[in-house]
């Protein structure tokens, strides 16, 4: 046995070397108690799993319903660019849900309208560019045997055609990719029955959705969004209506060019150039003239040169003379912004973004203009683009700048020697 002092404790053995052994660690009870954990750690951890889960969950929720968030931005502009005529309507003593009923119903017959008869002319046209195909084909063969010294054949063309491995494929291709075709028409047509639906819910039920959002607000935050929300309306319903006025004048130029020119279905040309160039915004224009260019092409090559000098020129009389003074009283933004707008509304929203991204814009400048301050503006020739009046601006002003001190340097020197030229002959004399 161990030997124990006088208190029972069992006594240390001294080294043979004579140094103290190091003390036996505590009891397992004393280390933990030493060591226990803090008591917010678990309740940190589980918090952050908690947060990254939340966050995850929110993420996957966003972007499953992305396409039902742009649905109903689309939806909820709609409904602001319609909202002067229902507002219109409803001081008149009509129903607001009649009032945009009439609304979207006049809408849907003028697009009905539009597509039909733009149908049957791209039908007509397919038809006759289908029929006269050989007669071109015939001419440019023609041409090709002239200028090369050939002897090609249409029926060698044809048959070349047919066996080719090219058309082959494009038409398996074409078989396999018709009900991916008819998969995209029935999701178009349930995204715009989407659409159609929240506007009018948007529209019909204005007030009840104003009442709703300011009733969650103090009342300075409810004149504020009021505000906004009359701001949005005013600029929208601005946008539209100038937009819309463009295209009346643009639809009337081409027509006229066209009717002139003898292009069959002159009236719903003008019709697409006019929609398509103002309502798709950056690319609208080309779009808008590539169609009237073949229709003319099929009558006579020449009337496809003719049509594309006057879109052009139009193009420009529309940016530079017609836009800036129709958008400065309704939208008032400048060309710049507004193209910057649209560029920056692709990028985020595809062709969404570039429709709604002037409005938006328009409205967001409006309202942020009442909290910025202005001052008065200093009468300076700067401000208006001109330099000082001293300083001059031209290579011969400064030309000339340097050149005045050296011609009033020399009178200078002529002097002093015709002073000193008297002196020496005055001494002289007076030798």
């Amino acid at each position: 046995m161990a030997p124990t002092d006088e208190t029972g404790q069992t006594a240390q053995q001294a080294s043979p070397f004579g140094t103290t052994p190091p003390d036996r660690p505590p009891a397992d009870g004393a280390a933990s108690r030493g060591a226990r954990m803090p008591r917010w750690l678990p309740r940190a951890v589980v918090l952050v799993l908690g947060l990254y889960a939340a966050f995850q969950l929110g993420t996957w929720a966003f972007h499953q319903l992305t396409g039902l968030l742009i649905n109903i931005l689309i939806a909820f502009f709609l409904a602001l660019a319609i909202e002067p005529a229902v507002s219109w309507m409803a001081s008149r003593g009509i129903r607001r849900g009649l009032a945009t009923g009439i609304v979207f119903l006049a809408v849907m017959i003028l697009a009905a309208g539009f597509v039909t008869l733009l149908g049957s002319m791209l039908a007509g046209q397919i038809i006759k560019i289908v029929e006269d195909f050989p007669n071109y084909l015939d001419s440019v063969i023609n041409w090709i045997n002239t200028h090369f010294h050939t002897d090609l054949k249409r029926v060698d063309v044809q048959e070349g055609l047919l066996r080719s491995d090219w058309l082959r494929n494009y038409v398996q291709n074409s078989a396999t990719g018709v009900l991916d075709v008819s998969a995209q028409v029935i999701g178009g047509l349930f995204q715009l029955l989407t659409i159609t639906l929240f506007s009018f819910y948007f529209a019909a039920d204005g007030p009840r959705l104003r009442r709703a959002i300011c009733s969650v607000l103090p009342p300075a935050r409810q004149a504020e969004v009021l505000r906004a929300w009359e701001i949005a309306v005013n600029k929208t319903g601005g946008y539209i209506y100038s937009r819309g006025l463009m295209a009346l004048i643009s639809g009337i130029a081409h027509y006229i060019l066209l009717q002139i020119l003898g292009v069959p279905y002159a009236p719903v040309l003008g019709v697409w150039v006019g929609l398509v160039s103002q309502f798709i915004p950056t690319i609208g224009t080309y779009l808008a003239g590539a169609l009237p260019m073949l229709i003319a092409f099929t009558v006579d090559p020449w009337y496809a040169l003719w049509v594309l000098i006057f879109v052009v020129v139009y193009q420009q009389f529309e940016n530079y003379m017609l836009q800036p003074k129709l958008t400065a009283k309704t939208v008032d933004i400048h060309p710049a912004v507004a193209f910057g707008s649209v560029i920056a509304g692709t990028a985020l929203l595809g062709a969404v973004g570039a429709l709604i991204a002037i409005p938006a814009v328009a409205t967001l400048q409006a309202f942020l203009g009442a909290y910025v301050k202005r001052y008065a503006v200093t009468d300076d020739p700067r401000v208006h683009g001109h330099r000082r009046g001293g300083s001059g601006s031209g290579l011969f002003t400064r030309a000339r700048q340097l050149w005045a001190p050296r011609q009033e340097a020399e009178p200078a020197d002529l002097t002093e020697r015709q002073e000193s030229g008297d002196g020496s002959s005055r001494g002289t004399a007076e030798a």
